[in-house]
């Protein structure tokens, strides 16, 4: 056994105070996560490992005691056990969203020199729940904690190209599709084409829909159940904003939501879309 302290030598992951059976009982937790839903088999995660069948079976067993794995229900395998599920809810608790995003969206504001926010999704609405702003003096009115309107807007764009289309209609239906502006998007087909649009580029624009002379560009972030969590983006005054820099905005959102999405243990866009 490798004593406290000491580096495990050969492992990946080892660093300064890494202990290797700590590691190797992480690492194959993961493997089980990254396997099938049934299970994984012992031959797997022995070979997953680099380890004999012996020890990653006293592994399974000693994290199944303590209900991080269990046994699969088909064949000699093993799956992610209850204890996850409690864990899962208690990191969320312990690890507000805000808190999460707001080092990433400031990091977004002073990349792109306009205000960034970010928004979590409530049943495809996006509701706001921090703000970095932009440099200068335009300041533009955006509170904090409420339902916006997810049609119009970047982020709820993107939340919604995340969602089914039964949902879209339902919140389309709810809202009535109102016009903002002169630009709104009134016309279900037309917002639904929008979206498959947003679904191809990995991220949403705004183009003076909600208010005249402002663009905004949105990107949707995920959690670890793949659900659409909510949405980043950037808004600014829209000028005389070439295409080449609207989609080198939308590039450097759809980097800010993709961190955010890992960091809820999420996959990144690209992963989703494919």
């Amino acid at each position: 056994m490798v004593a406290d302290g000491e580096p495990a030598s050969g492992d990946p992951v080892a660093g300064r105070y890494t202990v290797r059976s700590v590691a190797r009982a992480l690492r194959l937790v993961e493997a089980v996560a990254e396997g099938p839903a049934d299970g994984r088999s012992l031959s797997d995660l022995a070979r997953e490992l680099g380890t004999s069948k012996s020890t990653a079976l006293a592994l399974a067993r000693t994290l199944s005691a303590f209900g991080y794995l269990r046994e699969a229900t088909r064949g000699r395998g093993y799956a992610l056990g209850t204890a996850l599920i409690r864990l899962g809810d208690m990191a969320g608790q312990q690890i507000p969203l805000r808190d999460l995003c707001r080092p990433l969206i400031d990091e977004l504001s002073r990349e792109t020199k306009m205000t960034a926010r970010a928004a979590v999704n409530d049943n495809g609405y996006p509701v706001f729940i921090d703000r970095v702003d932009g440099p200068g003096t335009v300041r533009f009115h955006t509170p904090l904690g409420q339902r916006e309107v997810p049609y119009a807007s970047a982020a709820g764009k993107a939340i919604l190209a995340a969602m089914d289309e039964a949902v879209v209609r339902r919140v389309c239906a709810d809202t009535g599709l109102r016009p903002r502006t002169a630009h709104t998007i009134t016309d279900i087909g037309t917002l639904l084409d929008n979206l498959a649009a947003v679904r191809r580029r990995g991220f949403a624009v705004d183009d003076e829909e909600d208010a005249e002379g402002v663009i905004c560009v949105g990107a949707a972030f995920f959690g670890h159940d793949g659900g659409c969590g909510g949405a980043v983006s950037v808004t600014g005054i829209k000028g005389d904003l070439p295409a080449w820099r609207v989609e080198e905005l939308g590039q450097a959102v759809r980097r800010c939501a993709d961190r955010v999405s890992e960091s809820l243990g999420g996959s990144r866009y690209a992963e989703i879309a494919t």
